[in-house]
């Protein structure tokens, strides 16, 4: 066992002990592969969607575009609703799937959600590894997206319930973090799949997604279930085992009676979704939602998604786009470790903030460069300035990893009323899959018609998400779990008048 200590108790200052455990460590480490999975989706779509057997194979309209220099515009080449719907299919199938995870993760578990998803990922592999016409490919994304669905569902939660209070902020962002490293391997696999002749280099990228599957797969059956999931469903002994087991002590029956009253609150519960819009669970709805919105309009995804295929529109060759990807992908990986370091530490807010400020300078920046220098049918930028848009990018994409990325799922998982938890966290899911679907679908037109305006749209969305930030944001940094009502919401200046007494 790592160190001991205590974490903050009740709103009578009772105290939780808890040790940091390798059962902890190890279960939120299995439970975070399903991050991993969802970011080698969202890394590896962008990849070999700039591989020109890829694109001869399945979408050769786009394919005769770009070998046909100076035909199109720089910022219209891979304008294809088709190969949009590629990316996009995912993220649509994982929106319809959320809403039968919240009732999946409430009725049977986090543990059985997570194997669930884990399947889903696996069969989904299979479809887009062996496809032969884009029918097939698609189906295998929505596959894909239905083990996102899920995933994103349980994952989060389970981080949250299991993690003592005093690190759960580090805790879940494993899950973050994995989705980081996931993008990370996307991009490494791309960059050396891309080289392979025969032009068979895309089915490797797709098929070596299995991995990450496998992982969650085989880690949700040797994970426990939450104590605070099995006290819902009336495991209250088995619960109670867990918790010693988690904690690393005798001493849990505080806490145990803390989840024993939120369970006993949750089961008078008979529609979650209809409680979740009881005026006092307002604002962690409205925060839960608006979080999910402000994320994809930092336009993070749309860079992640299409990293290589934007490099390539800027006049980078298709092996330098590549790699210029796996660059902004290990940026993103490191970036996301400082969070780890730092949320527990400064808290939530602080690091929103500073990267709303760092996001809105790289992208003016940006969208400068571009303005000036990469016009319809100009060659390309020039080295100088080509490494200067590959140094804002990566600015970018750091203060967004130590930020907007976890914190979008932390704080959501962390807020909720356990009554009210699967279903709020159905709807964070639900929101963030719906607004990645639309950015997905929409991004490579957006940038045909918007050009380098594009980054001036997304900058000005950081700067109305900085404004929600400050006022309406409250910093829930080290406050159990179950006490969010009474810490946060109650001495709120604005969500107090929320609150029912």
């Amino acid at each position: 066992m790592a160190g001991g200590g205590f974490a903050s108790g009740s709103g009578d200052d009772v105290q939780f002990e808890a040790k940091i455990t390798y059962a902890v460590i190890i279960s939120c480490i299995m439970a975070a592969t399903g991050g991993l999975m969802f970011g080698y989706d969202i890394g590896i779509s962008g990849g070999v969607t700039s591989m020109p057997s890829f694109l001869e194979h399945f979408f050769p309209e786009v394919y005769k575009r770009i070998q046909e220099h100076g035909v199109d515009s720089n910022y219209c080449k891979y304008d294809n609703q088709s190969l949009q719907l590629f990316t996009s299919s995912l993220y649509l199938a994982a929106l319809v799937a959320t809403l039968f995870a919240s009732s999946v993760t409430r009725k049977l578990g986090r543990k059985c959600t997570m194997l669930i998803a884990g399947l889903f990922f696996i069969v989904g592999t299979v479809f887009n590894s062996v496809a032969n016409t884009l029918l097939l490919l698609i189906f295998g994304r929505l596959l894909l997206g239905c083990g996102v669905g899920f995933a994103n569902q349980a994952v989060p939660v389970f981080l949250s319930e299991i993690a003592p209070t005093r690190i759960r902020g580090a805790l879940n962002i494993l899950f973050q973090l994995d989705i980081t490293i996931g993008i990370l391997i996307a991009n490494i696999v791309n960059y050396f799949t891309a080289q392979i002749k025969g032009g068979y280099g895309w089915r490797i990228s797709l098929a070596l997604a299995g991995v990450p599957a496998l992982m969650l797969t085989f880690g949700s059956l040797l994970v426990h279930d939450t104590p605070n999931s099995l006290i819902e469903r009336g495991l209250e002994d088995e619960g109670k085992a867990v918790l010693k087991k988690i904690r690393g002590v005798e001493n849990v029956e505080p806490e145990f009676q803390e989840i024993l009253k939120a369970s006993k609150v949750a089961k008078t519960v008979k529609n979650p979704l209809k409680s979740l819009l009881k005026r006092h669970n307002r604002p962690p709805l409205i925060i839960a939602v608006m979080l999910q919105v402000f994320q994809q309009f930092t336009g993070i995804n749309a860079i992640m998604f299409y990293a290589p295929v934007l490099f390539s529109t800027l006049g980078f060759k298709s092996g330098a786009s590549l790699y210029s990807a796996v660059i902004t992908g290990a940026v993103n990986v490191l970036s996301t470790l400082v969070s780890v370091y730092l949320v527990d530490k400064v808290g939530r807010r602080i690091l929103l903030l500073e990267a709303c400020v760092q996001m809105f300078v790289s992208q003016v920046v940006i969208g400068i460069v571009l303005g000036l220098k990469v016009q319809d049918f100009s060659d390309s930028l020039n080295e100088g300035l080509g490494v200067l848009v590959v140094v804002m990018v990566c600015i970018f994409v750091s203060s967004f990893a130590w930020s907007w990325g976890p914190l979008g799922w932390l704080i959501p998982s962390e807020t909720f009323p356990l009554e009210a938890r699967s279903a709020g966290q159905s709807v964070t899911v639900f929101v963030n899959m719906l607004f990645t679907f639309i950015i997905a679908q929409a991004f490579l037109s957006m940038m045909c018609h918007f050009k380098f305006g594009i980054f001036f749209f997304f900058s000005a969305w950081v700067l109305l998400m900085s404004l929600f930030t400050l006022f309406l944001v409250p910093e829930t940094k080290n406050i159990p779990i179950e006490e969010m009502t009474d810490k946060v919401w109650r001495n709120h200046w604005f969500w107090k008048s929320f609150m029912e007494d």
